[in-house]
């Protein structure tokens, strides 16, 4: 833990910039960090470019964070982000580091914050751009990052090469942090399944689950035609899928041509995420690409078995409960293993504490990673 004589009475504020408060990874990421951290020492303070999809700002609010917004990154309106930046730190001289988990066109204004004499650290959540011309110049974009930013953290060792590069995640400014849970939080209480299982209306269904983004990384068109199947072989089988985003309107179009209406259960954005995995059975996560999916790691530790992506990293599998499967060898696979008998829910929490994921005594190390950062500056 940070030491109390590197502070005075007020807490350092360290700035993130995390792009929107709508639910995702590295969303979820920063905020079991930020609850998890010693606040009266540390405060967490955000930039977002996406005021629209703030599902989770009052959640950080109430933990004392401020929230600053920016214009979005276009790529047509590059003088006028560099402008805004400049504006930011000239008039905002109390932060001294900044932590961007945007990465995209995060070498536009790091530099900007190292002339205004901001430590950096730059944040890998991921392993894919997607496709496409967009994805192309965020690889462009992104190439510096290694060079500019004064520290490099990732997720996993995917994630850090994937952006880094092999090399650079071997110097000494290179940091793995886990996406860690609170796992207590997560703990199956027979209860709590059942009751929430009454108020979603799924008493005595077999029920199939997924937490995650509307967007096409977490791949819901195959997991709604692998639903499908299985409702042909399993007939009180219900897909409960929790998230929201872009894609939305096309998933719900899908669910339809698929006449699986009544058989799929939309939550939204919810704040109440462990208690929606104790109503599932199984836990389907056939993603095309990921960083390190902190659902999976919540997932394991509700007791579920995982069937996962086998282009999800390997940094995940924490315990017996994750299976890997290929997402391009068509959907039978996936169906089969769904249905299998032996889905019972199994304690592995203490293999998820012993994979170093347990929240308490990771935000020991983003505290003294942190510490270490301010000492630099005294």
């Amino acid at each position: 833990m940070i030491e109390n004589d590197i502070y005075t009475s007020e807490p350092v504020r360290i700035l993130h910039m995390i792009g929107s408060f709508e639910v995702g990874g590295s969303q979820a990421l920063v905020i079991n960090y930020y609850k998890a951290i010693d606040r009266t020492k540390i405060q967490f303070d955000f930039i977002v470019d996406h005021p629209d999809r703030m599902a989770l700002a009052e959640v950080v609010r109430s933990l004392g964070a401020r929230i600053y917004k920016m214009p979005r990154f276009t790529g047509k309106n590059y003088f006028q982000i560099k402008k805004a930046w400049k504006k930011f730190f000239s008039e905002h001289p109390e932060y001294k580091i900044l932590h961007s988990h945007v990465r995209s066109y995060a070498s536009v204004y790091i530099p900007i914050a190292k002339k205004y004499g901001v430590k950096t650290i730059i944040h890998s959540h991921s392993t894919s751009n997607g496709k496409g011309v967009a994805a192309i110049s965020k690889r462009i974009l992104q190439f510096p990052l290694r060079y500019q930013a004064d520290y490099l953290m990732a997720c996993s060792n995917e994630a850090g090469q994937w952006l880094y590069g092999k090399k650079a995640c071997l110097k000494d400014n290179y940091f793995f942090l886990p996406n860690a849970i609170d796992v207590e939080k997560y703990r199956y209480r027979k209860e709590i399944s059942e009751e929430y299982r009454k108020q979603l209306g799924l008493e005595n269904k077999f029920v199939i689950g997924h937490v995650g983004r509307f967007h096409e990384a977490k791949n819901h068109m195959f997991l709604l035609d692998v639903f499908a199947e299985v409702r042909k072989k399993r007939t009180d089988a219900v897909l409960l899928l929790v998230g929201d985003g872009d894609l939305r309107g096309q998933i719900e179009e899908k669910i339809r041509s698929l006449d699986l209406d009544e058989y799929v259960v939309l939550t939204g954005n919810r704040n109440d995420v462990p208690q929606l995995m104790q109503a599932m059975d199984v836990f389907v996560f056939p993603s095309k690409w990921e960083g390190l999916p902190v659902t999976v790691v919540e997932a394991q530790a509700a007791g579920l078995t995982c069937l996962v992506s086998d282009t999800v990293t390997r940094d995940v599998n924490t315990s017996v409960l994750v299976k890997y499967l290929p997402i391009n060898k068509g959907i039978n696979l996936w169906v089969d293993e769904i249905l299998k008998p032996n889905l019972n829910k199994k304690d592995v929490i203490k293999d998820i504490r012993n994979a170093g994921f347990d929240i308490i005594e990771s935000a020991k190390l983003l505290d003294d990673f942190y510490c270490m950062m301010i000492e630099e500056e005294r």
